[in-house]
């Protein structure tokens, strides 16, 4: 296998289909709708199912259908497009089927921007749906990364018959970088023993994300938060730089987490010892790892591009034993290295108390900037 030089959304795409997709739907929105446009081709190409939907509504439903048939699927959306896929990714979730979606971002709320941003933080790590639930999420970098989580995205879903979401944004989507693609796989159709493809030979099988008796939907709750619990105790990964002597610590996701390792090492050169913990499952989240970082650490810094969302993962994980401070752009606003290296150089040399929301004090700073 090379090296080629590749665009983000081009590159998740073609990652999907050689990890054996047999179906998307999708419905175009900014900035990922080159990973639609690439499956439109690509797709009746391999002779395999695309369908462009009326609506990122319609989309999802589309999907639900096909992963109750036990069909490797996806889907593809941008923040307010995700939005609307909020019900039916709860039934699915509700259903206990595998199903991928790939998120990305762009500023908002509302119809926002078309620049890239992390406030779907909240949204895809709690669910965003309503119920009891949690999905898988990645967050990739790179768009090597992008590729390779996106192939990991299908084996997480079936092996959990869960929901795992690409968590991307506009930046990873549209850069253009050197990476390699997997080879393609065989599309097997496995015979799942849950699946609804035909009651030949045997009983029907149902799915269904309604119980009307509460008895049996408390039933189906504790059954996903069982689920939820392996998935915590197996599937946390995260990416380590300069920790083994780190005074202070940058946790960002993304490409938030990307551009902070620029930071960290132009701050490394100036003595200071400063280590980067960038998750890669934003859920499950990485808080055994931050925990004892927090045993060890002088103060910690967020960095994200939205108004600190998962800032309060990391305050869980610290337990308030020392300083968590947040540096955050929201809008569709990407940090530049030089902002974060500032934001370092403070964190070591101010004498720093613990507040329960360093956001108020992070918009001060950033309103005497303006």
């Amino acid at each position: 296998m090379t090296r080629e030089m590749l665009k983000g959304n081009e590159a998740i795409a073609e990652a999907a289909i050689r990890a054996g997709l047999e179906a998307y739907f999708g419905y175009p929105i900014t900035p990922q709708t080159e990973v639609l446009e690439w499956m439109s081709r690509r797709m009746p190409e391999l002779g395999r199912t695309f369908v462009q939907a009326e609506s990122e509504v319609a989309a999802i439903n589309m999907v639900y259908g096909a992963a109750c048939t036990g069909t490797r699927v996806m889907s593809s959306s941008s923040s307010p497009g995700v939005s609307l896929m909020m019900e039916g990714l709860s039934y699915v979730a509700g259903t206990e089927v595998p199903v991928v979606l790939v998120n990305v971002m762009r500023g908002g709320p509302g119809l926002g921007n078309i620049a890239p941003a992390q406030g779907d933080y909240f949204q895809a790590v709690y669910g965003g749906g309503h119920g009891d639930y949690r999905p898988i999420v990645l967050a990739p970098a790179s768009v090597q990364e992008a590729i390779d989580l996106t192939v990991l995205s299908f084996d997480l879903a079936e092996k959990y018959r869960s929901i795992v979401m690409v968590l991307a944004d506009g930046s990873i989507g549209q850069m253009m970088e050197p990476a390699e693609l997997p080879p393609m796989r065989k599309v097997e159709r496995k015979d799942w023993d849950w699946a609804t493809n035909g009651a030949i030979g045997r009983e029907r099988r149902i799915l269904t994300s309604i119980y009307i008796d509460p008895v049996d939907e408390e039933v189906t709750n504790l059954r996903l938060f069982k689920r939820w619990q392996e998935i915590q105790k197996n599937e946390i990964r995260y990416k380590e730089y300069f920790l083994d002597d780190a005074e202070f610590v940058v946790v960002g996701f993304g490409t938030a987490g990307r551009v902070a390792l620029s930071a960290v090492r132009q701050a490394r050169q100036q003595g200071i010892k400063v280590g980067l913990l960038r998750p890669v499952t934003v859920s499950p989240f990485p808080f055994e790892a931050l925990d004892k970082l927090a045993a060890k650490a002088q103060a910690f810094l967020v960095v994200e591009m939205n108004m600190g969302q998962m800032l309060n993962d990391v305050q869980l994980a610290v337990k308030g034993r020392v300083p968590v401070e947040f540096y955050g752009r929201p809008g569709g606003m990407v940090p530049f290295p030089d902002e974060i290296l500032s934001e370092i150089e403070r964190v070591a040399t101010t004498k720093l108390s613990i507040d329960p929301d360093p956001r108020n004090a992070w918009y001060e700073r950033m309103v005497a900037v303006k």
